[in-house]
């Protein structure tokens, strides 16, 4: 049962209660921070949300936790973040290196086990490549359903298995072992000793962190209609800002410490 997050004096009582003042900002990227396009490509963070961004680091902890590599999602932003978390999870946490050429050949020898079916469905599904994970697109195919279900047969072939997270027209799939977002961000606030934390997210992949129902996690799904763990809704990406304002105007004086440089991913 979410709540609409729809009154400034809502945020004002969140926000200002004792002893729970949000000191870390989450947020996945696309769809969230950006809006989504037909190619992920496209996508790029409005300047006017990096400029509220920027100005919520001087309330707030400010992080990032997107399914994109790091190294992608850099090449995106104007501004540095204080937490980058990116592959679901896999990469920005202390030691995530470890488990990295693991990855790394599992994925590559998912590409060769799949190279031949996807031949076979046209160039409207399409595998991104993301070094650690894969993720096989099929927002521009004509027959979403049936192509999410042949995908989904396949890859339950694969070997070795991987965990397959749905999004929205695309399959994420991850390495045995590999972290998800709800593991990452669980992490992070372990580390980072948060006492208490917003995560907003619009994906299927964010329903991990929604699912871990802390009740020092404050939780918003980003768009209407859809069935969601999370506490709380906004409509849509375009609410982001106006929910980053008011969490700007709230979140009263200057950040009590500087964030834990050890858990950042530079």
């Amino acid at each position: 049962n979410m709540t609409t997050i729809a009154t400034e004096e809502y945020l004002e009582v969140i926000t200002n209660r004792p002893n729970t003042a949000i000191r870390y900002a989450l947020f996945d990227f696309d769809g969230t921070l950006a809006p989504l396009e037909l190619h992920p490509d496209r996508v790029s963070m409005p300047l006017a949300v990096q400029d509220k961004l920027r100005q919520l680091q001087q309330r707030s902890a400010v992080g990032i936790v997107t399914g994109r590599s790091l190294a992608d999602l850099r090449r995106r932003l104007v501004f540095e973040p204080d937490y980058l978390i990116g592959n679901h999870g896999i990469e920005g946490l202390p030691g995530w290196e470890r488990g990295a050429r693991s990855f790394e050949r599992i994925c590559e020898g998912w590409q060769q086990q799949l190279q031949g079916f996807l031949s076979t469905l046209g160039s409207d599904v399409w595998i991104e490549d993301k070094r650690y994970s894969l993720s096989l697109h099929f927002l521009r195919a004509a027959h979403r359903a049936g192509i999410a279900q042949a995908l989904t047969l396949q890859c339950g072939q694969l070997d070795p298995q991987p965990r397959v997270i749905a999004g929205k027209a695309v399959l994420n799939l991850l390495p045995p072992g590999a972290r998800d977002k709800g593991g990452a961000v669980d992490e992070l606030m372990k580390l980072a000793r948060a006492s208490r934390a917003l995560y907003a997210g619009d994906d299927v992949t964010d329903e991990q962190v929604f699912l871990l129902d802390r009740e020092d996690l404050f939780t918003i799904h980003v768009g209407v209609g859809d069935d969601s763990a999370a506490r709380y809704v906004i409509p849509d990406h375009a609410s982001v800002l106006p929910l980053l304002g008011l969490l700007i105007n709230y979140l009263s004086g200057s950040r009590d410490r500087a964030p834990n440089r050890r858990i950042s991913a530079r």
